[in-house]
C-alpha cells in the first residue's frame, strides 16, 4: 500500500468528493418543483436529467459550451425527453432558482468532517474545482468546511477546466506547493486523476464504479484516506 505521509499538500475536488452533489441537487429540484407547482414526477425527471447533465458537464469541461448554455440546455433536454413542452422563460426561471437554492442543502459524504479534521492537522489542504465559482464558495462556507482549506482554485480563475494542466499549475502556485509533495483526491477519472497524472502529481480516486487504470489508488469511503496518510 502506498504511503503518502511525507506529502505536504492535498488537493481535493469538491462536488461528488466531499459535497454530496447528487443528494443536494435532488433536494433542490424537489423544493423548486414544490414551490412553483411544477407537475413532474421527480424520480422520472431525475432519471432523465442525470445522464443529460453528465454529458453537458463533459462538454463544458472540454470548453465546448458556456456555463449559461449548460444551465439551460440540460433542463430543456430533460423536459423534452419527458414529452413536456416547457416554455423557455420557465426553463430559465427553474435554472436560476436551481442555482439560488442549491447551496441551501449541504449534505457531505460520510466521514468528510472526521477526515478533514485529521488531515488538516498534518497537511495543507486545498480545493481544485470545475464548479461555478460563486456557487462553490457558498458550498464550502455553508457546509462548514471552508475552514479546512488554505486555498481554492476554480476553473473560472484559471480560464480552463480540469484536466487541463494549467488549472493544476495555478493551484500549485496559489498553494505554494510542489508537484512531488502533492496529492489530488477526486471522483472523476478524466478531470481529477488523469489531469493530475499529466503533470506528474500522485492521485487517489474516490467512489468510482468503472474500470480504472492499473496502478490507480481507489477508495470507496473517505475514511479510507486515513490508511494512506
Amino acid at each position: 500500500m502506498a504511503n503518502f505521509c511525507k506529502k505536504s499538500d492535498l488537493f481535493f475536488d469538491l462536488d461528488h468528493t466531499l459535497w454530496d452533489f447528487e443528494k443536494n441537487s435532488d433536494l433542490t429540484f424537489k423544493k423548486i418543483f414544490g414551490m412553483y407547482g411544477i407537475s413532474v414526477d421527480l424520480d422520472s425527471f431525475l432519471l432523465k436529467y442525470k445522464p443529460i447533465n453528465f454529458n453537458y458537464w463533459k462538454e463544458y469541461r472540454n470548453q465546448k459550451i458556456t456555463k449559461e448554455r449548460l444551465r439551460f440546455a440540460r433542463l430543456e433536454d430533460t423536459f423534452s425527453s419527458l414529452g413536456i413542452d416547457m416554455e423557455s422563460k420557465k426553463i430559465k426561471m427553474i435554472s436560476d432558482e436551481y442555482i439560488k437554492y442549491l447551496t441551501t442543502f449541504n449534505h457531505l459524504f460520510e466521514g468528510t468532517t472526521q477526515v478533514l479534521d485529521y488531515l488538516s492537522s498534518k497537511y495543507n489542504l486545498h480545493i481544485i474545482t470545475n464548479g461555478f465559482e460563486e456557487v462553490q464558495t457558498l458550498k464550502l462556507e455553508r457546509s462548514g468546511i471552508s475552514k479546512y482549506f488554505q486555498t481554492t482554485t476554480t476553473s473560472e480563475m484559471a480560464g480552463v477546466k480540469k484536466p487541463s494542466p494549467k488549472i493544476f499549475e495555478l493551484a500549485l502556485i496559489n498553494a505554494g506547493a510542489r508537484i512531488k509533495s502533492s496529492v489530488m483526491i477526486g471522483d472523476n477519472l478524466e478531470a481529477d486523476i488523469l489531469g493530475a497524472k499529466n503533470i506528474g502529481m500522485d492521485s487517489i480516486i474516490f467512489n468510482y464504479h468503472d474500470d480504472i487504470p492499473e496502478g490507480t489508488i481507489s477508495i470507496k469511503k473517505l475514511t479510507e484516506l486515513l490508511d494512506y496518510f
